[in-house]
This record gives C-alpha cells, structure tokens and sequence, in this order.
C-alpha cells in the first residue's frame, strides 16, 4: 500500500460508513435495538478510521486540485463545499449522540440523531462522490 491508495481506501471507507448508517436506521426502525448499537458503533469506528486516513493522505501528499473546468468544476465545488462544511460538524454530532446513547439518555439522543443520521450519511456519500470526480473522471 502506497500514499496514492489512500484516497481509493478512504473512499470504500465513507462508502462502508454510508451503508452502515442506513442499515442502522433500518435497524432502530424495526425494533432492533442491540443491532443498532452494534451497527452504528461499527459506522463510528469505520468514520474514524477514515479520518485517519485522511488526515494521513493529505499530510503527506498535500492539497489536491480539482482540474476540470465549466459547469463540471461548479458542481464539484458546490459538492465539495457543502461536503466540508457539513464534515467539520459530524465528529461533533457523531460524539454527542454517541454519548448519549451509551449512557443511556435515550430521548436526548433520538432528539439530536434526527440531525446527525442525515448530516453524517450526506458527507459519506458526497465524500465518495467528490473521490470519483477528483480521481475516477
């Protein structure tokens, strides 16, 4: 594994974290509390490992340019601008509701859950969408 392969794993990473956040929900929806617990946990360390990664990445190859130019380049910015905004405040969110859950503050976690499940699924799968226009096209 090289630096380059970072991106592409960081990727698959926000992708693991998307689908895992559905499945949780799904699984709160239908009762399951245990396996949301497990799931959501499991969306949590997968997050966490790619912040790693991409902390990494960037730390060593620096910024990376979108070189695309048109209407192309305004949508990946707009994509890119809402993505990071919206990134700086899910460790947040994610870490709130985390807490709350774990110690049980079960009405004040679905309150602040409303907001972090869609924040938090918007930047995985917008992470994964700016990969494919910065990388793939």
């Amino acid at each position: 594994m090289t630096v380059q392969d970072l991106p592409a794993i960081n990727a698959a990473l926000n992708a693991i974290a998307a689908v895992l956040l559905t499945i949780g929900f799904a699984m709160i929806r239908n009762g399951r509390v245990e396996a949301h617990r497990k799931v959501m946990l499991s969306a949590f360390g997968v997050s966490v490992l790619f912040l790693i990664g991409y902390l990494t990445y960037h730390s060593l190859a620096g910024v990376v340019y979108y070189r695309r130019t048109g209407v192309i380049r305004a949508v990946y910015l707009a994509i890119l601008f809402t993505h990071t905004v919206l990134a700086a405040v899910v460790p947040v969110l994610a870490l709130i509701t985390l807490s709350r859950a774990l110690r049980g503050n079960f009405k004040r976690h679905r309150a602040i859950a409303r907001w972090t499940l869609p924040i938090w699924l918007y930047v995985s799968v917008t992470g994964v969408i700016v990969y494919l226009m910065l990388y793939r096209f």
